[in-house]
């Protein structure tokens, strides 16, 4: 096994170059902000659609455009509002009078990187349109079947603060996500050298680092990466901690949760501490993998009861009394 894991740790050397660069890159554009930009490079190499919750203003969208265009990849931007409809996403069938046939156009989801802005404005039809997609990678136009591009990843966005003419996404559609990412803002110094850069004169022009196929042989090697038996029970732990706290001494959390995290939880979890570990260049998963990615993949999976909410106790203070519980391997 030793023997395997240094081949594999020699796969993600070679196959990792392109991640200094690329994040070299985008630095140039985005002030700060790394771990957003780190955990969007997870869901890249994992093949795991992201939701971003944040207020304007917060480079959501710049640092999404900025990575499409570092990879040479195609990116495109819906802006969700309440009149939207599926068809408006996938795509429709346009007749042609001369020949007197129908023709699909395709929708602004057949991108590679698709930025679903303000998800939770739209109405459940759109929503759900979208996470079919996302799930079934395919889109069906009239009576034919499209597969959508092999680099294909769904970033959404919403805003907290504004639940007014929203349509929330039911728990079931969010647990699609990979994973939920909570972007705050930036520090003083860093917010200083956001002005002096929008304020420039000439904004940086981004360049193609990166290809697709250097994605996807990064994707082949991040899915070789090991995961001991060790650290695969300790997933489970964390997770099953979620569901049943009182067997993990956590007896105390128990009224404070409503639902635990599914199973699908135990599947991302796994897959983006491959994603992060071949990100920090290592071919193998170590426990802190699991508990710096962790909060990212279960904090919109651990749905917290009403007791918890007259408490003002969250998912994120679940979290950490899990991960502080649960014995390290």
């Amino acid at each position: 096994m030793t023997l395997n894991v240094r081949e594999i740790n020699e796969k993600v050397q070679n196959e990792s170059l392109f991640v200094p660069e690329l994040k070299k890159e985008l630095g140039e554009v985005i002030v700060g902000q790394e771990e957003m930009i780190e955990r969007l490079l997870v869901g890249l190499l994992a093949r795991g659609h992201v939701l971003l919750e944040g207020v304007p203003g917060l480079a959501k969208t710049t640092t999404i455009k900025t990575i499409a265009q570092a990879i040479d990849a195609q990116f495109s931007r819906i802006q969700f509002t309440p009149d939207l409809l599926p068809a408006d996403l996938t795509g429709t069938m346009i007749y042609n009078p001369k020949d007197h046939s129908f023709a699909p156009r395709k929708g602004p989801l057949f991108a590679n990187l698709v930025l679903a802005d303000e998800i939770n404005r739209a109405p459940a039809k759109v929503q759900s349109a979208l996470l079919e997609a996302m799930q079934e990678r395919q889109v069906t136009i009239g009576d034919a079947t499209h597969e959508l591009p092999e680099l294909f990843l769904v970033l959404a966005t919403q805003n907290p603060i504004e639940q007014e003419g929203t349509y929330p996404l039911p728990e079931a559609q969010v647990d699609r996500f990979m994973m939920k990412l909570v972007v705050g803002y930036p520090r003083k110094e860093e917010e200083r050298l956001i002005l002096e850069r929008m304020t420039a004169p000439k904004a940086h022009e981004v360049r193609k680092v990166v290809t697709p196929e250097q994605i996807f042989a990064a994707r082949k090697v991040a899915d070789q990466i090991y995961v001991d038996d060790k650290v695969k029970n300790y997933i489970l732990d964390v997770v099953f901690a979620t569901r049943d706290p009182g067997a993990h001494g956590l007896a105390k959390l128990k009224p404070l949760i409503r639902y635990g995290a599914s199973p699908r939880a135990t599947i991302f979890l796994t897959t983006a501490a491959k994603a992060y570990a071949f990100l920090n260049g290592r071919g193998f998963v170590t426990p802190e993998d699991v508990k710096s990615i962790g909060p990212d993949v279960l904090r919109h999976r651990v749905l917290v009861s009403y007791e918890a909410e007259a408490e003002n106790v969250t998912a994120e203070d679940i979290l950490k009394s899990v991960f502080a519980a649960v014995e390290v391997p």
